[in-house]
């Protein structure tokens, strides 16, 4: 039987590759389709594995210019490192483009997830996220517990960290109380693990007979949506007696338009919304903490920024908004970290039919990827593009065109939650620079593959600031 369904799927795989081969019309983006069936899969995966970003994008576009067609993970598929092309497929989501991603995350993520929706649907839960997660609700509701669940963890921190996996705990413990009021406990703590299975399966070869991490993150996934789905149940009935709670969930089991959601849209929401923050603003956290260790003259332009604010302040006083609004150096700092080590490399979309761009034209249920960080990456928008370089940012300095800045996405998927992701980096460091110095315990470096981190999670050495050294 296993054999049978290889073979199917090698197949198939032929098929697709072979009508892709007879559809090819004149008018594609120039490019190359490697070997049969694999096509250049091999050499962009093996690219990212190098301390360079992009290399597989920088042969191809010194090859072909910036938009090129190429054949990866079974599809002919054309990328896009211009800006303005970017900025089209972005704004152009459910009429020309639409999601497309494979089953494997469809079934890790839940087919309710915000990566996946499609139409009215996608429209009414990200409008839904966006007021839950704007500058107002961070200001008057978010912010304190930002905060303190940020001096809470690094409060237990010993004299030697996996920066990395501390930046985690904080994001997770971030996202369940905004997500479900939760602070940190045992129910939480056992939850986090299951989830770390989870996460494990994006990043495994996604073929149940073959791949004991990918099966083993399904099983967690399971897991979790049955803890995540029993709270669910509890909040729906509380709330039938009149109790209610300020946050995500709250807010999902008020939505009355077009007979309400189920628990299961609930949950796949849920979950994908712990995926969406868990890794991005944690990863985001560390590399910043890294690249100012490696630019001493930023760090210390940051720390006088942030003991200003501190010294305005009692000891162990909560941040207020005015506080976060009175540091543009540290805005500078997390605007170069997602620049430089964008997470997400770009995102995959489908035509829905025949489209026309740039003077090319890319045939009806093709695959398109606009590559966010091969923009971030190009000299021709930011100077000396592989530098670490905070000042480029100031409001005096800022040269670059605003389609060419994408950490966030853009158009009907703008990443919801961008604000919130810049305000928790920011208290962090703030705490960081204020009350620890510290120095790398070891070597380590970035690896781009299938995310932006680093290879040993980045292990320091911390001292609080009133203790010797």
């Amino acid at each position: 039987m296993d054999i049978f369904l290889i073979t199917l799927t090698l197949s198939l795989t032929l098929l697709s590759f072979l009508l892709h081969r007879i559809r090819r019309p004149n008018s594609l983006p120039p490019g190359q389709t490697g070997l049969p069936l694999i096509g250049e899969t091999l050499q962009l995966i093996s690219a990212y594995k190098t301390e360079n970003p992009e290399p597989f994008i920088d042969e191809r576009v010194r090859k072909f210019g910036p938009v090129f067609m190429t054949h990866v993970f079974g599809e002919a598929t054309i990328f896009s490192v211009d800006p303005d092309v970017n900025r089209f497929i972005l704004q152009n989501e459910g009429k020309l483009f639409e999601c497309s991603y494979p089953g494997s995350i469809s079934n890790l993520l839940g087919k309710y997830s915000l990566l996946l929706m499609k139409g009215n649907l996608h429209k009414k839960m990200h409008s839904l996220t966006m007021s839950f997660a704007n500058s107002a609700i961070i200001r008057d509701h978010l912010l304190l517990d930002i905060d303190r669940l940020i001096r809470f963890y690094m409060d237990s921190w010993s004299s030697k960290v996996l920066l990395m996996e501390e930046a985690k705990k904080i994001t997770f413990a971030l996202t369940m109380k905004q997500l479900l009021s939760f602070d940190p406990c045992e129910w939480t703590e056992s939850l986090r693990k299951e989830y770390l299975l989870v996460i494990d399966g994006f990043f495994s070869i996604p073929l149940p007979f073959f791949s004991t991490t990918y099966t083993r993150a399904i099983k967690a996934r399971t897991k979790v949506a049955e803890a995540l789905g029993l709270v669910v149940r509890e909040r729906r009935k509380a709330k039938g007696l009149g109790e209610t709670k300020d946050d995500m969930l709250g807010a999902m089991l008020e939505e009355e338009a077009g007979g309400g959601l189920s628990d299961e849209m609930i949950v796949d929401f849920l979950v994908s919304l712990l995926v969406a923050g868990y890794e991005t603003t944690s990863t985001t956290m560390t590399l910043a903490v890294k690249y100012l260790t490696e630019t001493p003259l930023a760090l210390t332009q940051l720390k006088e920024e942030q003991e200003k604010i501190r010294s305005q302040k009692g000891e162990d006083e909560p941040l207020l908004w005015t506080d976060y609004k009175s540091m543009p150096f540290t805005q500078c700092v997390v605007n170069e970290t997602l620049r430089v080590a964008n997470i997400i490399g770009g995102i995959f979309r489908r035509t829905i039919s025949d489209v026309h761009v740039n003077g090319y034209t890319i045939p009806k249920g093709w695959k398109v990827f606009a590559a966010f960080r091969g923009v971030h990456m190009n000299d021709e928008y930011f100077k000396d593009a592989r530098s670490f370089n905070p000042w480029r940012w100031q409001s005096d300095t800022v040269a670059c065109p605003p389609s060419a800045f994408t950490p966030f996405g853009g158009g009907p998927r703008l990443c919801p939650g961008y604000e919130l992701s810049r305000v928790s980096i920011s208290v962090f460091l703030h705490h960081l620079v204020t009350k620890y110095s510290w120095e790398p315990a070891e070597k380590d470096k970035l690896v781009f593959f299938p995310t932006t981190r680093t290879q040993k999670r980045y292990p320091i050495f911390v001292h609080r600031r009133n203790q010797a050294m």
